[in-house]
């Protein structure tokens, strides 16, 4: 075992070490050093971008922790002032400077010398930030961030009553893998039921996010948010009509094998049909996998896993125990889902997840623990800019090692026949998680490109998409209320817009990864830590090729792949 370092965080050379943030005028000058410092060569351009980034990584981190304590108690009225404090005060000042310094780099006549490796991706960026900047956009940004922490207190406090207690909607969750069918049917009920009271509010909040989005985009003079969206979220490597090649790609390759598995299903469970309520379960009457007893043994048994990986990826996990950047269990208050905050300062990241015992437990936590090691891969690239990946590439990051970490899951699993479950189980999520995956982008692409919609108009959209990219065997019959409103389950939707599709796209490269790693567990590894080493230091696909893979989402590309997950389905069946 590799001994403990805690790590430290470079000194603050430029902002100071006794440098504290309580307000928006402690900042500014800071800014205004940046705006009006002269630059007379190209050595003092580069100070310039490291005192810049050692400006924001510290803003970041502070963020961070402010939105790390308010997701981790939402009835805590403190901690959302806290982290209000910073998106209404602090986050708006700092975007009308982000504007200046931009233009001041880009207008150097120093920055063509700058020959450092990713400085060229740095540069593209900040041309596309310039590009699209409106001032009348920064209270936008500020209202929208600020509803969308709506979303997190409504269903953060989401609870229901089973057996008589009241618990959380994860941990209701866990009664859908129970061998009764009743008690499934129960808790998907109570469960829908809950959702569906806040319909209404989700709707009406829903459409206040959609307005304030739409009309960022109409400012910075594009035909509608989506299409300002991708410039915002520096997509230059795809366009809209690659997504929608993807989503066909996947109807065609991908839902066929999930129409197999839901009738497969429906046979071995010895049903008339086959309910939303049946679709967890184990279709051989077992009981659910328990993987870990407790949010700490899920914790040890990360690190068991990860070691057999590699000594030094465990390590990254002790170091975050170690320095208490884990909260893993599920509880009333704390917001759903879960994340992987990079804290920039540190380079050490923070793990959030709703842990309640089950499988999926096991997927999150070594998601987020890939996304963890990428923040320790990246953690001494010299600037802020560098560090800060696309979704594709650090989505590449968490889904490869789900799949790379499930050859060692016998830390987690006693026995040979658990463990197979949870490998299948697993494999056949990946194949039913690209058509969701389809499913929320293409949404998402409709809701933007049609931006006054009416609810009615949403609603049946939402099921013409949902229909499109679903089994022909699961019946709603006598539940279509809850059908409607499946997709405001996806917090993305509401948080986080256009960010989905990366997860199809990285969910192929992961596969790649895998694929590698099965015929040669070192090159694999060392293939995909060359790929997490590079950052934002090079375009998407060259990251890609780092890996030893291709990113690429063609149809043909796509059944290779679905091909490969199929063979290895078989093997473990």
């Amino acid at each position: 075992m590799e001994e403990i370092v805690i790590p430290q965080r470079k000194p603050r050379q430029f902002i100071g070490e006794e440098f504290l943030l309580t307000s928006w005028e402690e900042v500014q000058p800071l800014y205004e050093n940046l705006v009006n410092r002269p630059i007379n060569n190209v050595q003092d351009l580069r100070q310039w971008f490291i005192d810049r980034s050692e400006l924001e990584s510290y803003l970041s981190e502070n963020m961070a922790w402010r939105y790390i304590k308010m997701t981790c108690d939402t009835a805590s009225e403190e901690k959302q002032k806290n982290y209000h404090f910073f998106v209404e005060q602090i986050l708006p000042n700092s975007s009308a400077f982000d504007d200046q310094l931009n233009k001041k780099a880009l207008e150097s006549p120093y920055l063509s010398e700058l020959q450092d490796k990713g400085f060229d991706i740095s540069v593209r960026g900040m041309k596309k930030a310039v590009e699209i900047f409106r001032e009348e956009n920064i209270p936008l940004a500020t209202q929208v961030q600020t509803k969308q922490t709506e979303y997190q207190v409504i269903t953060g406090g989401m609870t229901v009553n089973i057996n008589g207690e009241e618990i959380t909607l994860q941990k209701a969750g866990d009664y859908l893998l129970s061998p009764d069918r009743a008690v499934r049917e129960e808790a998907w009920t109570k469960i829908s039921e809950r959702r569906y009271q806040e319909h209404e509010k989700l709707d009406n909040l829903f459409n206040e996010l959609r307005d304030m989005r739409h009309q960022m985009g109409i400012n910075a003079g594009f035909a509608n948010y989506r299409d300002y969206m991708f410039a915002a979220m520096g997509r230059f490597d795809y366009t809209p009509q690659d997504c929608f090649n993807f989503h066909e790609a996947v109807a065609e390759t991908v839902v066929p094998l999930v129409n197999k598995m839901a009738k497969e299903r429906k046979e071995k469970l010895k049903v008339d049909e086959l309910r939303p309520w049946d679709l967890k379960v184990d279709t051989d009457g077992k009981p659910a996998l328990k993987p870990f007893a407790s949010g700490e043994d899920l914790l040890d048994k990360t690190v068991q896993c990860f070691t057999s990986i590699d000594a030094r990826l465990a390590n990254y996990m002790r170091i975050m125990r170690t320095m208490g950047h884990f909260d893993v269990e599920s509880r009333v208050g704390k917001a759903p889902g879960g994340y992987n905050y990079p804290l920039e300062e540190i380079g050490v990241p923070f793990i959030f997840m709703n842990a309640t015992s089950n499988l999926r437990d096991v997927v999150t936590m070594v998601h987020e623990g890939g996304h963890a090691i990428h923040s320790f891969e990246t953690r001494d690239l010299p600037i802020n800019a560098f560090r800060n990946t696309p979704s594709e590439v650090a989505e590449l990051a968490s889904m490869s090692m789900e799949l790379i970490s499930m050859e060692h899951w016998n830390a987690y699993f006693d026995n040979e026949e658990d463990l197979k479950r949870a490998k299948v189980d697993h494999l056949e999520d990946i194949l039913e998680v690209l058509p969701w995956i389809a499913t929320i982008d293409k949404f998402q692409h409709w809701i933007y490109e049609n931006p006054t919609h009416s609810i009615e108009e949403r609603q049946e959209a939402w099921l013409k998409i949902f229909e499109l990219f679903s089994d022909s065997v699961t019946s709603w019959k006598g539940f279509e209320r809850f059908k409607k409103y499946v997709w405001q389950r996806q917090l993305h939707v509401f948080e986080l817009p256009f960010y989905y599709i990366e997860y199809g796209m990285a969910q192929l490269g992961a596969i790649s990864v895998w694929r590698n790693y099965k015929q040669d567990t070192k090159e694999g590894l060392a293939g995909y830590l060359n790929a997490l080493k590079l950052g934002y230091t090079a375009p998407i696909g060259k990251i890609y090729e780092a890996a030893n893979i291709k990113f690429d989402f063609s149809k043909e590309y796509i059944a290779e792949l679905m091909a490969f997950v199929e063979g290895e389905l078989e093997k473990l069946k």
